[in-house]
Formats: C-alpha cells, structure tokens, sequence
C-alpha cells in the first residue's frame, strides 16, 4: 500500500509541474511574441548577448544561440543536477511548441508601440509570471534561468538579485548600439519581471513548508 501510494503522489507531482512548466511556457511566449517582438524590446541575459554579439561581430544568432544556452546549462549540470536538465529539455520543447504556434497565429494584442511605457510594464508581467511558473515547475525558460539559478546556488542570494545581475551586465553592454531611451523601457521590463520571478517561486516555497507542518 505504502508503495501505491506513493507511486501516486509522485504522479500528481510529475502532472503538476508538467502543468506549471507548459502554462509559463504559454505565458511567457505570448508575451515576447506580441509585446516584446512588435515594440521592439530588447532583453538582458542570453537574449540580450545575442543581440550584442550579432550587431558587432556580425555572428548569427542561430550559432550564438545553442553555444550559450549548452554553456549555462553544463555550468547548472554540476550544481543543480541531472534533475534540473531533465525539467529543462521538456520547457524547452514546451516554449519552442508555443512559438512556432503564435506564429501561426495574427498578433493578440493591440500594437503597443505608441505607448512604449505600458509595452514594458506589460511585458515585463509576462515575462515575470511565465518564467516563474517554469522555474517553480523545476525547469528552466532559457540559459538566463540556468545561469541565474547556478548564481544563487553559489552565492545565496534572492533570485531576483542574480537575474537582476545577469541581465543588466548585458543591458549596460548594450548601450555600446542601443540608444539609452530604449533601454530605459528593457530596464523597466527587468526591474518588473526579476521580482515577479522571485515572488512566483518563493510562493511555491512558502506552500511546501506549509505542506510540510504537522496537524
């Protein structure tokens, strides 16, 4: 019996995080899609590094891309586990499945490029909840996830502190070809979604202590 059930509970744990990775996967996408991809938003992080290294040395992001995503994603390996890459390769194919379908799609929202200030709050909403409902869920939106999950590890900082870190080194590098107005709105985006970040996973934390107390 004791096995059954536990075979059960390990069942509704795999549907639960298997649910939470695919809806931020769905967020997130949607928001990058319609938001961030029509005003013109850059990012930090990995995306941002793309952006950078393929205005000065003229390197497609499709070689830039994988190199990043498979460096921060061995760097992550040996601290957070086999585990981590596991959850990782189902996001990934769950956030490439939910582009390929917005892009078959008409844009869903409004074009927000007049009102640059709401592209960014909204954005960075998007991005916020979507990566963490990915990151809650054990896996991983990105390189920018495993990296900034690997810096907590090692320094023990708020994980919004280590996103915080990670994206504004390349928005800061950023400024060597992006005018600083534009930035200001990538800056609003990090500054929204790197605390909705910590909020969503930490929210999951604060459930499995209550989970964990006797009755």
């Amino acid at each position: 019996m004791g096995s059954w059930k536990r075979l059960r509970q390990n069942r509704s744990e795999y549907t639960r995080r298997l649910a939470l990775v695919v809806l931020g996967s769905a967020i997130l996408t949607f928001g990058i899609h319609n938001i961030h991809e029509v005003v013109g938003i850059t990012e930090g992080g990995v995306i941002g590094a793309l952006l950078l290294a393929n205005h000065w040395f003229g390197i497609p992001s499709s070689i830039v891309s994988p190199i990043l995503d498979l460096l921060c994603y061995a760097f992550a390996l040996r601290l957070l586990g086999v585990g981590f890459l596991g959850w990782s390769v189902v996001s990934s194919a769950a956030i490439a499945g939910f582009y390929a379908l917005w892009e078959h799609l008409p844009y869903l929202l409004p074009n927000l490029s007049s009102l640059p200030f709401v592209a960014a709050v909204l954005g960075g909403i998007f991005v916020g909840v979507g990566a963490g409902l990915v990151v809650r869920g054990g896996g991983s939106a990105g390189g920018d996830d495993a990296l900034a999950l690997s810096i907590q590890k090692l320094s023990g900082w708020r994980l919004s502190r280590c996103y915080l870190v990670t994206d504004l080194s390349v928005l800061v590098l950023s400024l060597s070809y992006i005018p600083v107005t534009k930035i200001v709105f990538s800056l609003i985006t990090v500054f929204i979604s790197s605390p909705l970040i910590d909020v969503i996973v930490g929210f999951s934390s604060s459930e499995n202590e209550t989970e964990a107390e006797p009755a």
